[in-house]
């Protein structure tokens, strides 16, 4: 199984960055805009189902398995894969944020394709953020 690992450093407020990725509907404005075009939550029963559509035109299903105010870590599944388990996690570092993002994910040949897809987010993430406009 392919496991993914990229961070970033952002300076700001751990907790205004949290804030931003915690709102699993606001993707395409609060957290990554240039990244995501639009976030949609899915009507469905059981757990929040967000389709997420990248400007690159893709679209994935993912399962919000767990937002974890305390950690301040996000995870989800993305349904199409034969195996995914995503996590973004902030944590405090001195003068701002330090971001991490793991994937697990099968098969591995996806790798290839999902590793740059995740750098380029969290890139859009720190730009967002850092210019002030991840705020509300």
């Amino acid at each position: 199984m392919a496991s993914l690992h990229h961070e970033v450093f952002i300076a700001a407020d751990p907790g205004t960055v949290w804030g931003a990725a915690r709102e699993v509907d606001r993707l395409h404005d609060r957290l990554v805009p240039g990244f995501v075009a639009a976030t949609e939550m899915l009507d469905v029963e059981g757990a929040p189902v967000r389709r997420v559509t990248f400007v690159n035109g893709a679209v994935a299903d993912e399962t919000i398995v767990s937002v974890d105010d305390a950690r301040r870590r996000l995870v989800w599944a993305i349904k199409a894969f034969e195996h995914h388990n995503g996590a973004l996690q902030v944590l405090e570092a001195p003068e701002g944020a330090r971001v991490v993002w793991t994937a697990d994910l099968l098969p591995d040949s996806l790798a290839d394709r999902v590793s740059p897809m995740m750098a380029q987010g969290l890139a859009c993430m720190k730009a967002h953020l850092e210019s002030g406009a991840g705020r509300g």
